[in-house]
């Protein structure tokens, strides 16, 4: 069964052809801690680095070498490629050691991914600060708008962070045990709509090693490969669009489950 969407006036299917793509050619911001690129999963996989800077009240960004001193950024990077092997990769680097970081800087990483136009943004880190609630919102707004297609984490803890519960304008994400990143779930009318594998996912660690990871934040990239997959096959799906076939798909994984 495939799901039937529309692209203007046209309709068309989403069928298993994604299954078999690599995400090549879609560009995916990775808003984190910075990658590793030495590290052999992902050597030649990262087209650009940059990390923000503060200038008074001004973020800037700046070309990085500095790598990943927290390892978080390198971890979901390796995730993505494991599910997309050939996308193309751009980190944003907003987050220090200990995987800690300025607000501002934040939000200076996504404005800086919008306005890059990057097709995909995968953010495994929010923020519980309601002050950062309208300005986060507002991006989202802008991103949508521009075609980006933002993947969120919901947060560890039961407090709810942002942007993870803007379900509306983004793609939220929170942890299950399913080991296939394809098989992954959609649970329509929760605030966290997607669920994927997240529970003791090995993946890359900076310097060359690997180590066995739990959190939403692993979840996230997971659905950021699958989504690279689809927009391989369907570069013409908007955000909007995105949505609609991982709920059909998951439908479609969820109805196979119970045969």
């Amino acid at each position: 069964m495939a799901a039937v969407l529309t692209s203007g006036a046209t309709p068309f299917q989403i069928g298993d052809e994604w299954k078999h793509a690599t995400g090549r050619e879609v560009t995916i911001a990775i808003i984190d801690s910075g990658i590793d690129g030495s590290h052999p999963d992902l050597k030649g996989k990262i087209v650009e680095s940059v990390e923000a800077r503060l200038e008074g009240k001004r973020v800037v960004f700046e070309p990085s070498d500095a790598g990943d001193s927290a390892g978080h950024g390198t971890a979901c990077a390796g995730i993505v490629i494991g599910v997309a092997n050939e996308a193309k990769i751009y980190s944003v680097k907003v987050l220090g050691s200990g995987g800690l970081g300025d607000g501002q800087a934040f939000l200076g990483g996504l404005e800086y991914a919008i306005k890059q136009r990057y097709q995909i943004i995968n953010l495994s880190l929010g923020t519980t600060k309601p002050q950062f609630f309208a300005p986060l919102h507002d991006l989202l707004d802008r991103a949508y708008q521009a075609g980006c297609v933002v993947v969120a984490a919901a947060n560890n803890l039961p407090q709810p962070s942002f942007p993870s519960i803007f379900s509306s304008s983004l793609i939220s994400v929170v942890k299950s045990t399913e080991t296939d990143p394809l098989n992954f779930g959609f649970r329509f009318g929760e605030v966290i709509e997607i669920t994927a594998p997240g529970v003791n996912v090995r993946t890359a660690w900076p310097n060359g090693g690997y180590r066995n990871l739990t959190g939403n934040s692993f979840a996230c990239p997971h659905v950021v490969g699958v989504i690279a997959r689809l927009l391989e096959t369907h570069p013409e799906l908007t955000p909007f669009q995105v949505k609609s076939a991982l709920y059909s798909i998951a439908r479609q994984n969820e109805m196979k489950t119970k045969e």
